[in-house]
């Protein structure tokens, strides 16, 4: 407790006011405020933009040309912008202009309940101190056309208003003395390219210089009437689109309750993946660019797509750099999520050869969209591209040329099912590939389809569709001959039957004990964490060592029936046809990409076979 309350004083509950450092304030929101100089720039074009909108409020039957022209000047280090708006009285300027976190505009706004209104929060005109040692503002208001005012200021704590002779006509320059580092702001050039794109939207045309095509002389589709067409899209998607030209483009329309968003989308012409993302969206609020780079509300899986959107309902942060994450911004998420599929679908149905366009330069990427939107499984199901062993077909294709079936590798490239299947000419589909797995597992299923997973961790993986019982088994005496000639330690004889009759044999990995042999590795301790490592020794070691290859023997083939028939006659060349085929088989792996392999034995092995062939042959004549 403390004495006052111990001596029975009562506290002291006096109010009193905040005090607050002016100049680190105006510091902090000039400086810290926009992530970028280059907002000054739309910050003072916006307030231009602004002061029309007031005047024909404020003045309805007048008669006055709306024009907004911005100067660069190098040599003096100098950015003016100029309006023909509304301008400025004297008691204006000390309350608005002068006055932290009041502005006009809202209170217009308010007012008049006007949507054409960009400014909120009265502090775009602090952004001026963020690039210019020295701000001076020229100023006729459309009230008192005979009077003019100068406002200057250095770094916005302290400023000077002076009587000045009016303009010619009504309206406000703003004028900045760049600080050095800021320089580069005054060349006309630079201000153009950045004046472009800030103010492509706005109504109010917008100079450079002494040029008198407007940087915002751009048709917009969607304010056309009516509405500008597909060609008209291309056009303003290629002029915006700052990385990729445009292969197609679909407009955004409001749903009404939800949002009023409008404006246009596009498919980029750069390459993607599913680790890509080119998302590419700019919204503007009431005409004016807020966020340049807000992906976010486009859809994860939409890698591939571009655009711009316009909206009043959207809520700005303060920077006006960004948006709130609310209910309309959730909504407009949504609306932006039904238009991406819906224009896909309208490319489809009405633009044929963009839409071959956009399988063909992403259609990695569309499969993974498919699995997250049940409406574009159903639009891209039997169009868009698979990676397989005979490359890009569509599961239809994949599907017919398996007779009905879908066959998967789910390792990589190589293997002894790519051979197998390469000779039979029936592709497989690449499922180490981004999402053609889940795709195929989901066609399947929605076309009441098979599919084969081959190379799964049960060793063949697909054994049982390619590789059949013998009608009849091996005796124990050939079969253990055949396994003494044939196998290496670790190795399998399995005879069976399969296709096509004209490969003899081929090596089938054991994928669990390959697995079994990278976990045990010293080198794995390097390269995976401990906890997981200690897992996956603990699943492996259920594992056994003593297999690490299957053989299997081709029953039907010529080669191998000739082979047995002659071991049963007793033929003296039956060993060295054996020696033959176990070097093809070391061939054979090796082309499937086994380390193991010893190539250079086995076509060492070849050379013996048929220098021995060709003796029993000399010694038979």
């Amino acid at each position: 407790m403390s004495d006052d309350h111990r001596q029975g004083k009562q506290p002291d509950r006096t109010l009193r006011t905040t005090e607050v450092d002016l100049g680190g304030l105006v510091g902090v929101l000039a400086t810290h405020l926009y992530s970028t100089p280059l907002v000054a720039l739309r910050e003072l074009v916006q307030n231009a933009h602004d002061s029309h909108t007031r005047r024909r409020l404020e003045d309805p039957q007048g008669s006055h040309r709306p024009v907004i022209r911005v100067r660069g000047d190098a040599a003096r280090r100098v950015v003016s912008v100029e309006d023909t708006g509304a301008g400025l009285t004297e008691p204006e300027i000390h309350a608005y202009l002068a006055t932290v976190g009041t502005g006009y505009t809202r209170l217009l706004r308010d007012l008049t309940g006007s949507q054409e209104l960009i400014g909120a929060f009265g502090l775009g005109f602090l952004s001026a101190f963020s690039v210019a040692d020295e701000v001076t503002v020229t100023t006729t208001s459309h009230r008192e056309p005979g009077l003019g005012h100068r406002y200057r200021s250095r770094g916005g704590e302290q400023y000077s208003v002076e009587p000045t002779a009016p303009r010619p006509a009504p309206g406000t320059v703003v004028e900045l003395l760049l600080k050095p580092e800021h320089a580069h702001l005054a060349d006309e050039y630079a201000l153009r390219q950045v004046l472009a794109r800030y103010c492509v939207l706005l109504p109010v045309p917008v100079h450079v210089g002494d040029d008198e095509t407007p940087v915002n002389d751009v048709p917009v589709p969607w304010r056309a009437e009516p509405p500008g067409d597909h060609a008209a899209r291309m056009r303003f998607a290629a002029a915006f689109g700052r990385r990729f030209e445009p292969l197609t483009a679909f407009p955004v329309t409001p749903d009404g309750a939800s949002t009023d968003a409008v404006g246009l989308l596009w498919v980029q012409d750069g390459g993607t993946y599913g680790s890509t993302d080119n998302r590419d969206l700019a919204v503007y609020l009431r005409g004016m660019l807020l966020a340049e780079d807000a992906r976010d509300l486009l859809p994860g899986w939409a890698g591939f797509i571009g655009g711009v959107v316009e909206s009043n309902r959207l809520t700005p942060t303060a920077s006006r750099e960004d948006l709130q994450r609310d209910e309309h911004y959730r909504a407009l998420r949504a609306a932006l999520a039904d238009a991406v599929v819906d224009g896909l679908y309208e490319t489809a149905r009405l633009h044929p050869a963009a839409w071959r366009r956009i399988l063909a330069r992403h259609g990695q990427e569309l499969l993974g969209a498919a699995l997250c939107d049940e409406r574009l499984f159903t639009l891209l199901a039997d169009d868009v591209p698979v990676p397989t062993s005979q490359g890009e077909l569509t599961a239809g294709a994949l599907r017919a040329a398996g007779a009905g079936t879908v066959h998967v590798a789910l390792g990589g490239e190589g293997g002894f099912e790519e051979m197998l299947y390469r000779a039979m000419q029936v592709p497989i589909a690449r499922g180490d590939r981004y999402a053609v797995l889940p795709f195929l597992r989901r066609y399947a299923q929605l076309r009441g389809c098979r599919i084969v997973e081959l190379g799964g961790e049960d060793g063949a993986g697909g054994a049982g569709e390619l590789f059949r019982e013998p009608e009849r088994p091996l005796p124990p005496e050939e079969a253990a001959w055949l396994g003494a000639a044939l196998t290496d330690p670790g190795e399998q004889l399995v005879p069976a039957r399969f296709d096509p009759p004209g490969l003899p044999l081929v090596l089938v990995p054991d994928r669990a004990a390959q697995l079994k042999a990278r976990i045990e590795d010293d080198r794995a301790d390097a390269r995976i964490p401990s906890a997981a490592l200690r897992l996956a020794r603990a699943f492996t070691a259920r594992t056994g060592d003593e297999v690490q290859a299957r053989l299997y023997l081709n029953l039907s083939s010529p080669a191998v029936q000739q082979l047995l028939a002659a071991y049963r006659a007793g033929h003296t060349g039956s060993a060295t046809a054996a020696g033959l085929l176990r070097s093809l088989k070391v061939i054979m792996a090796a082309a499937s990409g086994s380390a193991a392999a010893d190539l250079t034995g086995a076509l060492a092995g070849v050379g013996t076979a048929v220098a021995a062939l060709t003796a029993l042959t000399e010694v038979a004549e």
